[in-house]
C-alpha cells in the first residue's frame, strides 16, 4: 500500500507541477482539503489536522508565503482572523481533483471497474468504518 500510495503521490506531484503549481509541500493537500469547506481559524485548522496550534500557524504561515493562502478577518469575532483559500489556492485544489478523477478513471480503464470497486472495497475494510465515518479523515480524501 506504501508503494502504491508513494507512486500516486510521485504523479500528482509532477501532474501539479506541470500546471504551474512546482512548490508544493508535502502537507499542502491536507491543508487544501481542510479549508476547501470554507475558512477557518488557525485552531480549528490545528484541530481538524490533529495537529498543535504551533504546527498548524507554520504551515499556514509558509502557505501564505507561496500565496495558496490568505488571512481575513472573522465577521464573527473581530479579534480572530480566518485563513482561506487564495485564488492560487483554490486553482491547485480543481488541479489535484482532476488529477484524483484522471488517475481513477485511468485504474478503471486498466482494470476493470469490478476490479476497482474491489480494491476500493477492500481498503476501506482495512481502513475500518469509523474511519470512513470520521469527517476529519473523510476530508482528506473526497
Amino acid at each position: 500500500m506504501a508503494a502504491a500510495y508513494q507512486q500516486f503521490v510521485v504523479e500528482l506531484r509532477a501532474a501539479l507541477a506541470a500546471q504551474g503549481f512546482d512548490d508544493t509541500g508535502r502537507s499542502d493537500g491536507y491543508v487544501f482539503r481542510a479549508l476547501a469547506a470554507g475558512p477557518m481559524t488557525v485552531s480549528a485548522l490545528a484541530q481538524r489536522l490533529d495537529i498543535t496550534k504551533q504546527g498548524a500557524g507554520q504551515l499556514v504561515e509558509d502557505m501564505e508565503r507561496r500565496g495558496y493562502l490568505h488571512r481575513q478577518p472573522d465577521p464573527q469575532d473581530r479579534r480572530a482572523r480566518l485563513v482561506a483559500l487564495s485564488p492560487h489556492g483554490e486553482q491547485a485544489l480543481r488541479a489535484a481533483r482532476r488529477f484524483h478523477r484522471r488517475y481513477e478513471r485511468n485504474l478503471v480503464r486498466r482494470h476493470g471497474a469490478e476490479a476497482v470497486a474491489t480494491l476500493r472495497a477492500l481498503l476501506g475494510a482495512v481502513a475500518g468504518d469509523a474511519a470512513l465515518d470520521d469527517p476529519r479523515l473523510r476530508a482528506f480524501y473526497i
